[in-house]
């Protein structure tokens, strides 16, 4: 039957062709090498693969070494051997010869190996061809599809490199680098963002190349920017014609750039134009459709980055602008002082922090500075610093000490129904004496710039964070007395201006140091440098910035004031205390009287602290009249009046009132809503005492 199916179709003589006429018509030549003799035939087509006549072959491989360069060979002959070894049943390979004219030509030969009975190598028989053109269609291929993973690369890449851009410029500046220009094979680029109807040029192209009046178009006007938002479709321009005949107002501008093509493409967002982005190109006339889609899919990323950071710089502004809000729109002028305050929005991050300062003017002509910084980086991070620092404020203003101050924050704070706590520094500075009260919760330690400009860090005892201490009822906030000599600046900050991730604390605490005995001596000055020094370098967090200097030649006037806490069994704020009568004696004028005076307080706290439960307050002061007089002051928590009493030859006690009312000029007790006051007064002289 199937013979007579091929003899109704016709079919020629010779069909099926013979393997013989199938490797002819391929350009496939045979050979067959006898490994016992060495001798190798090779047909005629195998010889035109080699481009040798008959006579020029004797029938050993040894004669084909005029046309297989020494390279070729050496690899040739060790696959063999290694096929022939191993126990292989055939090999193939790749291979160039050299033609009469000299030009090399790739060749391919597939073979198969004859083993007799005891797996020993006899023959070798196989196929030689011309591989020229399956070489170069392969290449083609190859090429093609390097070129993919290319365009496929330029999209990750790119995308990648967007992820990480924060703003507008950031943006900008990527895509108008050198790399990226490279990647994407253009000369340079415009674009221009869609703003209330009117395309904004935010990047100009090549340098010259800004066409007066382009910096604002409408979208309706002729203009391939324009065009694309108006149309959402990409432009493709291909020639210098094309440009002019399009674009007739534009072309005249850019004539003279060199620029033989152009991609405009729209910047769509959630399905919205934002812009459109210019490619401009020279040496080009033409885009692939591989081109095409390329560009399309870097359109679109570049749009979703855009919006990212428009938005970004949105949400930015708000936040900062709340915290601006929030931080005290002037700074008092406070006699005897300089002061500078800074602050500084993190560089990198989403959003703000809760870092604040304050001054606040006290009676008595002191003054309070307050630097804080609220747990976390967002708006509502700064909404509790606003609450916080009016707090604060107020109770200073109040008059409480600087302990009663932190600890009342504290608890507001706490009750404030937030999950935030604060950390903070309150000094309240007498500028006459120079004497700093400074209570801190938790914060970084301030330094001291002396007037030579050596700076050191004061470390300085402190409590809890704000909130916390009042979650673990732990309210104690030690009061530390510094004297402050004129021209000696005290440098408060938070900790974003020392701290950088993976650097250490104490590394950063140096620098500051450094940064400060190395900087300018007026206060303005100083602080705009270290603020300099935080744009350069970045970060992630914020920074508020306080120095006060006191100046020299100040006196103050009446009414000045000191007042400290001193806890029972706090041995250091005893001492505190006593630092700090000594100080004000010193300043106002009252050293003639200075062991009359220090003697006498400090019976006054011992007594207090003795017979009553809980600590006491001191206030050292200057009353306002006619004649200037210093008065000490201790109040407790007792209404038990205290009475004069004989010691006795032997006693040990009793004999504090006695030594009080001997010492000073007057003294008295007075009832107060919580307990009592003791006080006594000492005259001074007119003038102080230099």
């Amino acid at each position: 039957m199937a013979d007579r199916a091929a003899g109704a179709l016709s079919l020629p003589d010779d069909w099926p062709a013979h393997a013989d006429v199938s490797l002819i018509l391929n350009r496939m030549g045979t050979f067959d090498w006898d490994l016992t003799s060495g001798l190798m035939h090779l047909d005629e087509p195998g010889l035109d693969v080699f481009d040798l006549c008959a006579e020029e072959y004797d029938g050993r491989p040894e004669s084909l070494s005029t046309r297989v360069p020494a390279d070729e060979a050496v690899r040739l002959d060790t696959m063999v051997a290694q096929a022939l070894k191993n126990g292989s049943d055939n090999y193939g390979a790749y291979f160039r010869i050299r033609r009469r004219d000299g030009n090399l030509r790739w060749t391919h030969t597939q073979a198969c190996v004859r083993r007799d009975e005891t797996g020993r190598p006899v023959r070798i028989i196989g196929i030689v061809r011309d591989a020229t053109q399956e070489l170069a269609d392969s290449t083609a291929h190859v090429e093609v599809d390097l070129e993919r993973r290319r365009q496929t690369s330029v999209v990750e890449s790119t995308t990648a490199a967007l992820a990480h851009a924060r703003t507008v410029q950031d943006v900008i500046e990527l895509l108008k680098s050198s790399h990226g220009l490279e990647h994407l094979g253009a000369t340079s680029l415009v674009m221009g963002l869609l703003e209330s109807g009117r395309i904004h040029l935010v990047a100009e192209g090549p340098e010259g190349s800004f066409v007066p009046g382009t910096r604002y178009t409408r979208v309706d006007e002729q203009y391939p920017m324009s065009e694309v938002v108006r149309t959402l479709t990409p432009r493709f321009i291909e020639s210098k014609a094309d440009f002019a005949r399009s674009y007739p107002v534009l072309w005249p501008h850019i004539s003279g750039l060199g620029i033989s093509a152009a991609a405009y493409l729209p910047l769509i967002a959630q399905a919205r134009p934002i812009g459109a982005l210019g490619l401009l190109y020279r040496d080009k006339t033409s885009f692939s459709a591989d081109e095409r889609n390329l560009l399309v899919a870097l359109g679109s990323s570049i749009a979703q980055s855009l919006q990212r950071a428009v938005l970004y710089e949105q949400e930015h502004d708000l936040a900062e602008g709340l915290q601006q809000a929030m931080l005290p729109r002037r700074i008092p002028e406070v006699p005897g002082a300089q002061i500078a305050v800074r602050y500084r929005s993190a560089r990198f991050g989403r959003d703000i922090g809760g870092d604040w300062y304050d001054v606040i003017p006290l009676p008595g002509g002191r003054v309070g500075a307050v630097i804080g910084d609220v747990q976390g980086h967002d708006t509502h991070a700064a909404a509790v610093m606003g609450q916080l620092r009016i707090v604060l404020r107020a109770y200073a203003a109040e008059g409480h000490p600087p302990a009663t101050v932190m600890a009342r924050a504290s608890v507001f704070l706490h009750e404030l129904d937030t999950d935030r706590f604060a950390t903070c520094i309150y000094a309240e500075a007498d500028l006459s004496t120079g004497v700093l009260q400074v209570v801190r919760a938790g914060h970084v330690d301030p330094l001291m710039r002396d007037q030579s400009g050596s700076c050191r860090r004061l470390a300085m005892s402190g409590g809890l964070p704000l909130g916390l201490s009042a979650e673990f009822g732990r309210l104690e906030y030690p009061v530390v007395i510094i004297e402050m000599d004129p021209g000696q600046t005290l440098v408060m900050y938070t900790d974003g201006l020392v701290e950088q991730p993976g650097a250490d604390l104490d590394d950063g605490m140096q620098l500051l140091s450094e940064l400060v005995h190395d900087g300018p001596r007026d206060v303005q000055l100083l602080a705009d440098r270290l603020c300099a020094v935080v744009d350069e370098r970045g970060g992630d967090d914020d920074v508020a910035l306080l120095l006060l200097r006191r100046k020299g030649a100040y006196t103050g006037r009446p009414g000045g004031r000191l007042q400290q806490h001193v806890g029972q069994g706090d041995p250091e704020a005893l001492r505190s205390a006593r630092h700090m009568v000594r100080a004000a004696v010193g300043a106002w004028g009252a050293r003639h009287r200075a062991d009359d005076i220090e003697l006498a307080a400090d019976e006054m706290i011992t007594n207090a602290l003795m017979h009553t439960d809980g600590g006491a307050i001191i206030t050292v002061r200057v009353p306002t009249g006619a004649e200037r007089r210093l008065r000490v002051e201790v109040e407790d928590r007792s209404s038990a009046l205290p009475r004069r009493r004989e010691a006795g030859v032997s006693g040990v006690s009793g004999r504090g009132l006695m030594l009080v009312d001997l010492l000073s000029d007057s003294w008295g007790v007075e009832s107060r809503g919580s307990g009592k006051c003791v006080w006594c007064e000492f005259r001074m002289p007119d003038r102080p005492a230099r």
